[in-house]
């Protein structure tokens, strides 16, 4: 039998490179990689189911799978993962701490990315401002009107709005007619008045983590669902393939003779990376995530985007869940 030719859709990350130069090999796969942004990617494997293997973003993934008709099954390779306290902004000459986001408007590019569910769970968790506090303002970061890729039913209490026709909520918080901004970008327009809603953030995340034990995780990969039924041996050989692939990337990264990625004080970063997180401080598998995942999962429910709680096992195929060891 030959090799399935297969679409892989996945962002240009050192940790995916090895994949992608074809250093690593997916067993049984002569794949054909195509390295795009995340917004596209999602967009194209959610409504036309474009590729066979690809990056999914957590949240949408999560929504389609309580909903029972998620085309892709789920593999533990979490490529994409951020402390979230860098994708809140605020107007600087109003909001001063997470308290006096309370009473205010928040622009968000679509409520339901992973994203804005990680920062939600950090202002209600630890500063007590709940997603009902809050008048929610839909609208692209640079274009107008961008839509909610999957549609969300929100709880009582919760109010989402759009933005008017034309604008982005990037104009709207420069303009001052919106007192917040989260999203995984920045606002596409600088002004002196719009900043971090945490001034340290790097110090935030790091705080967060000491407490809670929680990286957070943005994306998995994901396998068409009709190829992982045809080819029960398909989903346990995407994720040996991305294991392989990221610690090929931190083997490189490790490799301080010539630095290789282009910005000072790498060597120390990892070094305090790992005294933070452990050695495998960016960690693939079900078991080492668990507890990260399982927070992502009450939070997704409790604000009203999936509509059952889902358990952990569900997301991912049943050959991803344990793995051999020698």
């Amino acid at each position: 039998m030959g090799l399935l030719n297969l679409s892989v859709a996945i962002g240009d990350y050192d940790r995916n490179r090895p994949l992608i130069d074809g250093q690593v090999k997916i067993d049984g796969v002569d794949p054909v990689f195509m390295k795009l942004v995340p917004e596209e990617i999602f967009f194209r494997a959610f409504r036309s189911q474009d590729f066979d293997i690809c990056e999914l973003s957590l949240s949408s993934f999560s929504l389609k799978t309580a909903l029972g008709n998620c085309p892709y099954a789920g593999i533990p390779a979490f490529v994409s993962r951020c402390f979230r306290h860098t994708s809140i902004f605020v107007r600087t000459d109003r909001v001063r701490k997470p308290e006096d986001l309370r009473g205010r408007r928040v622009g968000v590019p679509e409520y339901q990315l992973t994203a804005n569910v990680w920062a939600r769970a950090i202002l209600e968790d630890d500063f007590g401002v709940h997603p009902s506090d809050i008048e929610w303002v839909r609208g692209g970061i640079e274009h107008a009107a961008r839509p909610e890729k999957i549609a969300i039913k929100l709880p009582p209490g919760v109010r989402l709005t759009d933005a008017p026709e034309g604008r982005t909520i990037s104009e709207l918080l420069v303009e001052g007619e919106i007192d917040g901004f989260i999203a995984p970008r920045a606002p596409a327009i600088s002004s002196p008045n719009i900043g971090w809603l945490f001034p340290d953030p790097m110090a935030a995340g790091k705080d967060y983590f000491r407490r809670t034990g929680i990286f957070p995780i943005m994306h998995l990969i994901g396998v068409r669902r009709t190829l992982a039924e045809k080819h029960a041996w398909l989903p346990a050989a995407v994720l040996k393939a991305f294991e392989r692939s990221k610690q090929t990337a931190l083997e490189q990264l490790s490799d301080v003779s010539a630095t290789k990625v282009t910005l000072p004080f790498v060597e120390e970063q990892l070094k305090a990376a790992r005294e933070l997180m452990g050695e495998d401080f960016w960690p693939y598998g079900v078991d080492a995530n668990r507890k990260t995942l399982d927070a992502f999962l009450h939070h997704h429910h409790s604000q009203g985007l999936s509509p059952r709680r889902l358990k952990v096992e569900e997301l991912f195929h049943p050959a991803t869940l344990e793995s051999f060891k020698i």
